[in-house]
């Protein structure tokens, strides 16, 4: 192969690389996703319930035992606060995702794109109503989706202090991600925790 040949090849690569659909993140393992915003809440608040409703109770005592060392470094420093927040963070999410079999790739910084159904998705828990999910999903979908939206509503607000109420609608809320991303038709439930949101 000449020169030629290899910087044809070389470009060609580059060409494809550059063109591929970049794939929007999954949405628990990101600073702006909803476990790290409740991780974050427990820090602040020494309440470390905001936080286990995101874990299976087979993780509960792993996470009270980093929850318990991260309140006592934070205490620090502001510099030992922010390393222990990140610490607790990323071992939530990591805990999270084993929970469903997911792996974990670290957690991912404020920002990242997230896929436009799963933020529509999250915007219809916000507002109480679907339809910031009309347009992305088939009819079908939609119709199946109203079914788990209204579960998760109606778990919504529970007590933050009832640990299996939280777990409930995480379970209902998870399923109802799912849906919204097709997963839920592509494979199955794994794990009654299992999604990609």
């Amino acid at each position: 192969m000449d020169i030629l040949q290899v910087m044809g090849v070389f470009i060609i690569t580059l060409t494809i690389i550059l063109f591929m659909p970049v794939k929007a993140n999954a949405h628990c393992d990101t600073m702006d996703g909803p476990t790290a915003i409740d991780g974050r809440k427990a820090l602040e608040t020494n309440n470390i319930n905001y936080a286990l409703k995101w874990i299976t109770s087979d993780y509960e005592d792993e996470l009270r035992r980093i929850f318990e060392k991260c309140v006592k470094v934070r205490a620090l420093s502001p510099e030992a606060q922010e390393l222990a927040d990140m610490y607790f963070l990323e071992n939530l999410v990591r805990i999270h995702r084993a929970g469903e079999g997911a792996p974990f790739e670290g957690l991912k910084p404020s920002g990242t794109p997230i896929d436009k159904k799963v933020a529509a998705a999250d915007k219809s828990v916000e507002i109480g109503n679907l339809s910031p999910l009309e347009g992305l999903v088939s009819p079908e979908e939609m119709h199946e989706l109203k079914g788990r939206f209204e579960k998760v509503m109606s778990l919504k607000n529970f007590d933050v202090n009832d640990v299996e109420a939280g777990r409930k609608y995480i379970e209902a809320y998870v399923s109802f991600f799912k849906t919204a991303e097709g997963e839920e038709h592509e494979h199955g439930s794994r794990h009654s925790h299992g999604h990609g949101h």
